[in-house]
């Protein structure tokens, strides 16, 4: 996935990137991209302001490597999910199943990301932001369709209805989940899938 990155200074070992990134996410995610400072940053971080330069050219470099990282770990896990050839179905347990414990792995980014995405877009540095969600958009709808021509979903479904009902009520999940929290991300995928599939009523 193209990002346009341009080359940073690295003094930091990748352990204190990666601490200084996680930070950076967490006041993106609160704040806002723009609102955010590098010197509010560099606070949280414990840095002074100038030193933060030292590792990154720019708020918009950090932003950028955040963003990347979420979805190339993303699309590693959702192209191993849509190459293994299941069923439609399983297919969709699957992806949602990714999607949780992408949100446990990067809650931060998936709030920046929703938040930002559709500005951000417009930017030559983050057009790969398009591209990833019009991917993101035809693996679902694909995988929708399938199920409706294979019997397994049924054929009243308004597939672009469904793939945004589903997509959204993942996602907003970003909004309240913590790590470390009551339930793996895999028992709640467990939970959702059960309303989503099958529904809250019961079946007489």
């Amino acid at each position: 996935m193209p990002t346009n990155k341009k080359k940073t200074q690295v003094t930091a070992s990748p352990e204190r990137r990666r601490e200084i990134l996680a930070t950076a996410a967490e006041v993106f995610a609160a704040q806002g991209y723009n609102a955010t400072t590098v010197r509010r940053i560099a606070d949280e971080a414990g840095l002074l302001a100038g030193s933060l330069y030292y590792h990154f050219d720019s708020k918009e470099s950090m932003l950028d490597e955040i963003l990347s990282a979420f979805l190339d770990e993303l699309w590693e896990g959702y192209d191993g999910v849509l190459a293994a050839g299941l069923g439609p179905r399983e297919t969709i347990e699957a992806l949602v199943t990714e999607s949780f414990r992408e949100i446990d792995r990067h809650r931060a980014a998936v709030a920046i990301y929703q938040k930002e995405s559709r500005h951000l877009a417009v930017l030559p540095r983050f057009r790969y932001l398009t591209e990833s969600q019009q991917k993101f958009e035809n693996a679902w709808l694909g995988t929708l369709e399938r199920g409706v021509a294979a019997g397994a979903f049924r054929t009243d479904l308004d597939i672009r209805l469904t793939y945004r009902f589903v997509r959204d009520t993942v996602w907003v999940a970003a909004s309240w989940y913590r790590p470390g929290g009551g339930h793996s991300p895999e028992e709640i995928a467990r939970q959702y899938l059960s309303m989503v599939l099958d529904g809250i009523a019961v079946r007489t």
